[in-house]
């Protein structure tokens, strides 16, 4: 279980970091108040986790413990829904119901899109 744990939060701490480091650089090549960055950061996690959950499901090519730090870790620490979450309520009081209602619904069927190439791409390997 101790190994579980420290193979978790080694996995979220690059996730943490890297999620960080991609937002803000996607964020800052944009003038614009709307979160690209968060947006990205999760479509990107859900491609990833969808790619790596069908690695150990279809080819079987990775550890449990591998699997453990790539998802729970990494993607764990990578993606970012309660941001998600705290943008879409601000951007829903600061600006309109319409921008909110696209920022979700482009971040949920983005999302659902990418993870759905990410098993494909799994398979196909």
């Amino acid at each position: 279980m101790l190994k579980n744990i420290i193979i978790v939060a080694v996995g979220g701490a690059i996730g943490s970091v890297a999620r960080y480091l991609v937002s803000r650089v996607i964020q800052d090549s944009v003038s614009s108040g709307f979160p690209f960055g968060t947006m990205t950061v999760n479509i990107v996690g859900c491609l990833l986790i969808g790619f790596i959950g069908a690695l150990a499901a279809e080819h079987g090519s990775i550890s449990a413990e591998t699997k453990l730090i790539l998802t729970t870790g990494f993607c764990g620490g990578f993606t970012t829904f309660s941001t998600f979450m705290n943008e879409s309520l601000t951007l829903f009081r600061t600006d309109s119901l319409l921008v909110s209602a696209i920022y979700v619904g482009m971040s949920v069927v983005l999302g659902l899109i990418a993870a759905a190439a990410g098993m494909y791409l799994g398979k196909m390997i």
